[in-house]
């Protein structure tokens, strides 16, 4: 008797714990509930947390929230060209309109714009000659900047990234992607029908300089802005990179580019310099 009796009394122990596990529960169960509607507030304000808010230069845009990034209005809502992250946003008088976060690490523009660059050529409604376009990564941006009124001109070397960059292109109308060697500009002179408002180069060659300098003469208006992403191991791997920066802006400054800024591009991608100019064609002017 006195063992069922201590049987009894430990399955009245354990009934009193179940008692209790079952008020933790359904205390667990309230806080649960609390979550749930907290969460749903959460929900409904990350829905209307993705505040746009436009950049100082036209054609992109700040996303504001936890970490503040920079993106684009997509051209081509519903593809990302490299995986990058989109936001999809309310704007008063449209209907949702989607953006791209535009990663500064992928792309030296992109790292000069977060990093404060002072002016930026490249505007809704420009004509842009890329230079060094490799796969469209930073191309796919610039087509989102200046936007259906604008046009960019895309040039790479290499045939591998060409494919990549052609395939983006079919999907932006007012990207020309030029499978050709910018240190021959007359190659594909008739391709770009008209003069552009700006050049930006990102060749990674010992020359540079001098490629941007000879596609300006074929293409760039008078007064036209020049932007060049300058890496100083390519140029000399000898030298500090001060000096190689210095020595590039003096060689444009030879070639009719009056430089207007230089910008480190530190910490996104090292040893890099954005040099951002203008550009007076001397000759040209005279005829």
């Amino acid at each position: 008797m006195g063992k069922g009796g201590k049987d009894k009394g430990g399955k009245g122990k354990d009934k009193g714990k179940g008692k209790f596990a079952k008020g933790k529960g359904k205390d667990k169960g309230k806080k649960g509930g609390k979550g749930k509607d907290k969460g749903k507030g959460k929900g409904k304000k990350g829905a209307a947390k993705v505040v746009i808010e436009p950049h100082r230069h036209e054609g992109a845009f700040i996303s504001k929230g936890k970490d503040d990034s920079l993106v684009t209005r997509n051209l081509d809502p519903g593809e990302s060209v490299y995986g990058e992250k989109r936001l999809i946003a309310e704007v008063e008088g449209e209907e949702k309109v989607e953006y791209r976060v535009w990663n500064p690490f992928r792309s030296k523009i992109g790292a000069g714009i977060v990093g404060g660059i002072e002016t930026c050529p490249v505007k809704p409604g420009a004509k842009v000659l890329y230079l060094g376009g490799a796969s469209g990564t930073t191309v796919s941006h610039v087509s989102d900047m200046v936007g259906p009124e604008g046009v960019v001109y895309a040039v790479e070397f290499s045939h591998r990234s060409g494919r990549d960059l052609t395939n983006m292109a079919k999907r932006r109308p007012n990207v020309i992607p030029i499978v050709e060697d910018a240190r021959q500009p007359q190659r594909y002179r008739m391709l770009i029908g008209s003069m552009v408002d700006c050049i930006f180069s990102d060749v990674a060659q010992p020359d540079q300089a001098r490629i941007v300098c000879h596609n300006a003469s074929f293409f760039l208006k008078n007064g036209g802005g020049v932007m060049i992403s300058i890496k100083a191991s390519c140029v000399d791997s000898t030298a500090s990179p001060e000096v190689v920066f210095a020595a590039e802006i003096d060689k444009l400054r030879k070639e009719g580019v009056k430089p207007k800024e230089q910008l480190t591009l530190e910490p996104y991608h090292r040893d890099h310099a954005l040099v951002i100019g203008v550009y007076r064609a001397g000759k040209k002017k005279k005829e």
